[in-house]
């Protein structure tokens, strides 16, 4: 929630376009800290070096990658394991430059792009207080308490929404062949990249891997019941938190080619509160990333 760019050329507008193509651009959460962090000079330990040999103390509620605490935040105050070239590859590999600014262009483009400073450099200790295993695992057991088969896999962290809701679906399909009630969990995030066609529309990532999923459910995989929402209460630029769908979400051809043009405009939010399909739940104050859960249940 605070930023101050290293150059001190690059306007406070100029930011604001910087950060928004960097959310659309389609990186993963780890890929944009690791840009962010070398735009700034408050991140990627920046701010912690400040504070000279001052031991600082970082309490973290994460939601970012368990094995990437110092992407949180952008870590303003924990050493940096991202290096200049990563940042460098992440630009080229999303073509990430020309959506930015002319100023913030000219900053990444300079041959003495600054390297953010490393753990050793910084008298810091961290203290994680709770994370998205840890959502994760209490979903898990209330799960298991109604009497459901339950498995945790978050091995689609930070895929493209379709790979992660082909991948989940699989697991599913092939859980339901030996449990008569299962329910597959996965913490993290999927990424969604948005181009032009989604400048004014409405959703987040949520809603559009929920709604692609209403795509590729059939009526043999019923009953069957998809959530997916961010544990912030928020999703995108939508009000809603994530969406519920279910094998009769989409029910005849003209439903089915509504849904694909609401995912190719990336319009999901609109799509889905038309038919009560989105989770409302207002800002819940904390943040250990998104939770996917796919409920099968037995048809007697």
């Amino acid at each position: 929630m605070m930023e101050l760019p290293l150059d001190d050329a690059i306007s406070l507008d100029d930011t604001i376009a910087f950060h928004r193509a960097l959310v659309l651009g389609g990186a993963s959460i780890i890929e944009m800290n690791c840009v962010r962090k070398h735009f700034s000079a408050v991140k990627g330990g920046r701010l912690a070096l400040a504070a000279g040999a001052v031991q600082t103390l970082s309490l973290l509620v994460s939601d970012v990658p368990p094995t990437h605490l110092d992407a949180l935040g952008s870590g303003p105050t924990v050493g940096d394991s991202t290096t200049v070239a990563e940042c460098r590859a992440v630009l080229a590999r999303y073509g990430l430059m020309e959506r930015f600014p002319a100023p913030v262009r000219r900053f990444f483009a300079s041959v003495e792009l600054p390297e953010t400073p490393k753990p050793g450099d910084l008298n810091a200790r961290i203290c994680k207080l709770v994370d998205s295993d840890e959502m994760a695992e209490a979903a898990r057991i209330r799960a298991e308490s109604l009497g459901f088969h339950a498995v945790i896999d978050n091995s689609c962290d930070d895929w493209s929404y379709d790979a992660a809701a082909n991948y989940m679906l699989k697991r599913l399909r092939e859980l339901r062949r030996e449990h008569l009630r299962a329910c597959l969990i996965s913490a993290g995030e999927v990424t969604v990249r948005v181009d032009a066609a989604g400048a004014n529309a409405r959703g987040g990532r949520n809603q559009h891997f929920a709604l692609y999923m209403a795509t590729q459910l059939c009526d043999e995989d019923g009953p069957v019941a998809v959530l997916s929402a961010g544990s912030d209460g928020v999703d995108g630029n939508s009000d809603a938190a994530g969406a519920i769908v279910d094998e009769h979400t989409i029910n005849c051809d003209a439903t089915r080619a509504s849904a694909l043009r609401a995912l190719a405009e990336f319009d999901s939010s609109s799509w889905l509160s038309a038919r009560g399909a989105t989770v409302v739940t207002g800002a819940t104050g904390h943040n250990l990333r998104d939770l996917r859960i796919l409920l099968a249940d037995s048809a007697d």
